[in-house]
């Protein structure tokens, strides 16, 4: 099993191209068949390569659906606060094949906050709104807006 660890990380430094791969050549009697660098029959390094290359590609793909579920993310907040729109975020929509939605639990959030600002921008909603303030609180704005309103008209006209 040592002997086994030691090939696959030298292999890796050989690959990153640090060297290292003379010394195992030497040891091994200058043998270049892979699987039996790796200890392994030619079938079982076939094998091993295989479900290697398809897990990596079931990590890119997740990888790749995870970033699209990110830029979907953007791309409704950027519409809901009107910001401008980015080609990177859609390219990474179109990458994961069109078909990506928020996450479930964004989704429930996102619905939420629609819904709270939906009632907030409702006639019923201002209703509630004035029942929660203070009565003081409305009569100073009052007079606040009806003070500067004048002061503005007082500027603007000679006559007053």
């Amino acid at each position: 099993m040592a002997f086994f660890m030691k090939t696959m990380i030298t292999n890796q430094v050989k690959n990153l191209g640090f060297g290292g791969g003379s010394e195992e050549k030497k040891e091994e009697g200058g043998t270049s068949d892979p699987a039996a660098a790796q200890g392994m029959t030619r079938e079982e390094y076939e094998e091993y390569q295989k479900q290697m290359i398809e897990e990596k590609m079931e990590r890119d793909a997740a990888f790749t659906q995870k970033k699209a579920e990110r830029a979907c993310l953007r791309v409704h907040l950027r519409e809901k606060y009107r910001l401008p729109k980015s080609e990177m975020d859609e390219n990474q929509i179109q990458m994961a094949g069109d078909d990506v939605d928020l996450p479930e639990d964004l989704r429930k959030m996102v619905d939420e906050d629609q819904e709270e600002e939906e009632d907030k921008d409702s006639i019923l909603g201002q209703l509630q709104n004035l029942q929660n303030m203070d009565l003081d609180t409305i009569k100073e704005k009052a007079q606040a807006t009806f003070t500067e309103i004048k002061q503005t008209a007082e500027q603007k006209c000679s006559v007053m």
